[in-house]
């Protein structure tokens, strides 16, 4: 009895335990002198006090249930150290901190004077919004921050985090992973560095280099940005790069919303596709994967590869989108070309479209053009040029009301020019050579223009030359059926007149320039892009 008055009487004097409901404030003095710490005693089965090295510890067991401030602590058994001012619990230790954050363990060891806590053996910190554990984690109660070293994870839903390291703010109820981080989602598979994670908003924080691989195959490489795992949106910053099977994505950002399919690139943005050949630059593209097309806006250029040469065309807007199902399944014939096709493949350059407007200008080796507008079909390789069109090959200027720009190979094959066709090639100062038609059709071999042909009310000014290159007339037809111009070496060589011609011979000497000018002439090399760089000039 004397035994159990001094141990009541170190504990206060109220009731303690055996299933009471009395509350014992047991105080802790602080080891610098500071002010007293009390720990309140809600409830225990049994108590006892035990002498250890000189010094008294005191132990309940059984349904502990302990208060410090507005963190509650539960566990089997506990020892209380007056001497070093800690407390450890011991079997299903179970803390409440702040009625927001609870954490289990097998072992915990509560520094009074600090407020620090050390857990050990599977322990578990739930905040309402995630599970995180771990074997070993410390927790400062005066910050509310949890620290493991060791290996943890963070299972929040349907998502995965874990790492070597990692440190959780119960406050805010961010997790900041870092060394080995891998995070599992069913849509995203993540590894980085480091890693933070908000388990309240579900939202990634991507603080260093990090790869992400998406349920579709997708790699995504950034070192900065977001994913919103609960509403489906990401963005990434400095330079992230997106690989897509052959096509790849890289800008200064790339913005995602995947509940609408939408992504953005931003600033400098580079689209390639490997397999086609082809790529796009932009200041900003948004591609809509659920109409599987792509804008782009702010200086946007197009980059075709061909065996030799590069096809450039600048605009604009460019705008790509997948041909519809109605015209692939077409059976009939299309600009003398039969269509069926099979769209297994979306992506598939084939079966794609193109369009471009305003200020389109095109710019390869063998060939330049410019126009208000333009219209590509992977289906036919037939780039069509609207309003006011001009292209220039081999030094000779074509115009027309509409022009078709037919390749193979990604390589000028043949052009055709609707209405009002127009050859125009310089022969000396002040002096053209000169072909009109209703129709124009030039043919190109292996890329370089070979001859031209204009049809229909056919006219032509031509300035013949002898051996020595001197001029010594004009040859000027004022009707032909059709008239063709031969090239050599990218050079006019000559020009034949088919079937009845109706023309005259003028001696050079006897001839007035402005009389050597067809209708509707107009000299135009002022606007042909002489390099890839002219692309841009206005």
């Amino acid at each position: 009895m004397k035994q159990l008055a001094a141990m009541l009487m170190t504990f206060g004097s109220c009731c303690l335990g055996f299933y009471s409901s009395a509350q014992v404030a047991v105080p802790f003095k602080s080891k610098t002198g500071g002010s007293t710490h009390t720990v309140y005693i809600w409830h225990s089965d049994t108590l006892r006090e035990v002498q250890k090295d000189s010094v008294a510890i005191q132990s309940l067991f059984g349904h502990v249930k302990l208060q410090s401030e507005k963190t509650f602590f539960y566990c089997d058994s506990l020892a209380m150290n007056h001497k070093e001012n800690f407390i450890e619990a011991f079997g299903n230790v179970h803390i409440n901190d702040n009625d927001s954050t609870d954490i289990y363990s097998q072992y915990m060891k509560y520094f009074v004077d600090t407020k620090f806590i050390i857990f050990r053996k599977n322990v578990l910190l739930k905040d309402g919004r995630g599970i995180l554990s771990t074997e070993e984690l410390t927790y400062d109660m005066n910050i509310h921050v949890g620290n493991y070293l060791n290996g943890g994870k963070v299972v929040n839903q349907k998502t995965t985090v874990t790492s070597k390291e990692g440190t959780y703010y119960a406050d805010t109820k961010d997790v900041l992973f870092r060394n080995d981080v891998v995070l599992k989602d069913p849509a995203y598979d993540l590894k980085a560095d480091s890693l933070l994670y908000n388990s309240d908003k579900q939202l990634a924080t991507f603080i260093t280099t990090t790869y992400i691989r998406d349920s579709s195959g997708r790699t995504i490489r950034t070192e900065q940005g977001f994913y919103d795992l609960k509403n489906h949106r990401a963005e990434f910053g400095k330079r992230p790069t997106i690989t897509d099977g052959s096509q790849v994505i890289t800008a200064d950002s790339i913005h995602f919303d995947d509940s609408l399919g939408l992504s953005t690139a931003h600033g400098n943005a580079v689209y390639k596709d490997t397999a086609e050949g082809f790529s796009v630059i932009s200041d900003n593209m948004v591609a809509d994967k659920k109409s599987n097309t792509l804008l782009a806006t702010q200086k946007p250029l197009l980059i075709l590869k061909g065996d030799e040469d590069y096809i450039y065309i600048r605009a604009d807007t460019l705008f790509s989108g997948k041909i519809p199902d109605s015209i692939l399944n077409r059976t009939d014939s299309v600009q003398g070309m039969a269509i069926v096709k099979t769209a297994s493949n979306p992506n598939d350059s084939s079966l794609r479209y193109l369009t471009a407007y305003h200020h389109v200008r095109i710019f390869s080796d063998s060939l330049q053009a410019v126009a208000d507008s333009l219209y590509y079909s992977g289906l036919d390789s037939i780039f069509r040029l609207y309003t006011n069109p001009v292209a220039w090959a081999s030094g000779y200027q074509v115009t027309g009301d509409t022009m078709f720009l037919y390749t193979k190979n990604k390589k000028p094959d043949r052009l055709y020019v609707f209405e009002n066709g127009l050859v125009v090639g310089k022969a000396g100062d002040y002096m053209y050579n000169q072909v009109k038609g209703n129709t124009i059709t030039g043919y190109f071999k292996g890329g370089v223009i070979d001859y031209m042909r204009a049809k229909g009310s056919a006219e032509s000014v031509y300035y013949i030359k002898d051996d020595s290159m001197a001029l010594v007339g004009v040859n000027r037809v004022n009707k032909a059926d059709i008239i063709d111009m031969i090239f050599k070496d990218k050079l006019l060589n000559k020009v034949v007149l088919r079937n009845d011609a109706d023309g005259v011979m003028y001696p050079i000497r006897k001839v007035n320039l402005d009389d050597m000018k067809l209708r509707n002439f107009k000299w135009l090399e002022k606007r042909r892009p002489k390099t890839k760089l002219e692309l841009y000039k206005d």
